[in-house]
């Protein structure tokens, strides 16, 4: 295999020279450079599949460096590290295209043998993506979107630091937090930060499936299992080996599959529903709950063992309402993404609407903040977009629809919401006398709770 090339850049030597002997051990060629204006030189010289620079440098910093690799080449994975303290310029650098970032430490050497590998594996997909013909195109819009990890608040900047230590292993991680706060995008992070992210990463909704077939959609079935199963069928653990697999909803999963589960993840082997053999997976685990999963152990619906199993490492996402000083770096995300789907050319926002957006509670956190942003792209169109296209009220997502009552007009969803809405008030907010009222099941209800943003599910009690 050819070697890869990797250009480290610092300004004292023996910085310098001890990164470059870890990675040549590694295999790599590695070139050095002392300051931001002698790589510049060497890097229009030479093909590089990696740079690496600290931050402090004299003349040319290295986020200056970074703009100007980028200016060549902007494929180049770039891996900046900073002194303790500097996180603002941390995220300064990932803003404008750094692979990532680290602190220096006495770890240092040890981050960086870890983070190389990655760093090179999304090299690697780039190029080859770049290969690849127009029946690919989901690939690359899925490489393009796969690091959005938009915030600078001091929470969010913990747990970005938190998943990028464990991305590399193969533990488990169980990430919680109110609906809509990003806890599958942080999912899909870490496992395309992994040395998996070549690998499939397969989601199951434990929440959507009626309780006789999740051990089917888990683990698969052989044709002739039970009534029904005309064919073999593949689970979603042997779907996802050698990758990643997303419990979403982990907390709606009933007991029944959970010891299940627990033995799955524990002996890295599951049995097809109907076989003989087990079958030997090689796959990691991610975990999700918008609910708090010590509670629904104490109420007897949570196995504590599978609890531990999952719990090894644990991220907890706060709501958009304690990270404010995101909203208006997330809108512009969004106000992009939308403009490519749609072909507009929405700049930006008018004077006031920061004001009003920071001013609102978000009960749908940043789903809801998306689905707004996309309504107000589509009606502006183009220009700024103005305060009056932001259908929001400082009283929640019920107040909005609170007493409108049916419309001629109304769109089949807002009136399934406005009935929804109304069972609710009715019933004291008790999910199980208002699915029994609306005629579906409590795991249906929750699903459209969320699929609308009216709260979480905290919001809403139980019987």
């Amino acid at each position: 295999m050819e070697k890869r090339n990797i250009l480290v850049v610092d300004d004292k030597d023996f910085m310098r020279e001890s990164i470059s002997e870890v990675l040549r051990r590694k295999g790599y060629d590695v070139k050095t450079a002392s300051g931001g204006h002698e790589a510049m030189e060497i890097f229009k010289r030479e093909s590089f599949d990696l740079v690496i620079s600290d931050y402090k440098m004299p003349q040319m910093n290295g986020v200056e460096l970074l703009q100007s690799v980028k200016a060549v080449n902007a494929d180049v994975p770039f891996l900046i590290f900073t002194g303790f303290g500097e996180i603002k310029i941390a995220v300064e650098a990932m803003q404008k295209g750094a692979f990532t970032f680290l602190e220096k430490d006495d770890s240092l050497l040890q981050k960086i043998e870890v983070t190389v590998d990655g760093a090179l594996e999304k090299r690697s997909l780039i190029v080859e993506n770049k290969m690849l013909n127009t029946e690919n195109e989901t690939l690359k819009n899925e490489l393009r979107d796969r690091w959005n990890y938009v915030g600078c608040a001091p929470k969010l900047q913990e747990i970005r630091q938190f998943t990028q230590s464990v991305a590399g292993s193969r533990s488990t991680v169980l990430i919680t937090g109110e609906s809509g706060t990003g806890k599958e995008l942080i999912a899909r992070w870490i496992h395309y930060h992994s040395p998996r992210q070549l690998g499939p990463f397969v989601k199951i909704n434990c929440a959507a499936l009626p309780e006789h077939l999740i051990e089917s959609e888990l683990f698969g079935h052989e044709k002739g299992a039970f009534t029904g199963a005309i064919k073999d069928k593949t689970g979603k653990f042997e779907a996802a080996n050698r990758g990643t697999l997303l419990l979403d909803e982990i907390s709606e999963m009933p007991m029944s599959a959970q010891a299940k589960l627990l033995r799955a993840i524990q002996e890295k082997e599951i049995q097809k529903v109907g076989g003989d053999d087990p079958l030997k997976v090689d796959v990691r685990i991610l975990a999700t709950s918008n609910r708090d999963l010590l509670a629904e152990m104490d109420k007897g619906n949570f196995r504590e063992d599978l609890y531990y199993r999952l719990n090894i490492f644990h991220v907890e996402l706060p709501p958009l309402r304690e990270r404010k000083e995101d909203i208006v770096a997330l809108v512009e995300h969004f106000i992009g993404k939308f403009n490519d789907e749609n072909d507009l050319s929405v700049s930006g926002l008018e004077e006031g609407c920061k004001k009003l957006l920071c001013a609102y509670n978000w009960p749908g956190n940043i789903r809801e903040l998306e689905n707004k942003v996309e309504r107000a792209v589509v009606l502006t169109c183009t220009g700024l977009i103005k305060p009056t296209a932001f259908d929001l009220t400082t009283d929640g997502a019920r107040a909005r629809s609170s007493g409108r009552g049916l419309e001629a007009g109304m769109t089949i969803d807002e009136a399934e919401k406005e009935l929804i809405i109304k069972t609710l008030e009715h019933c004291g907010n008790k999910k199980n006398e208002a699915a029994k009222m609306l005629g579906i099941s409590v795991r249906t209800l929750r699903n459209k709770l969320n699929q609308y943003a009216l709260g979480t599910d905290d919001d809403v009690d139980d019987d």
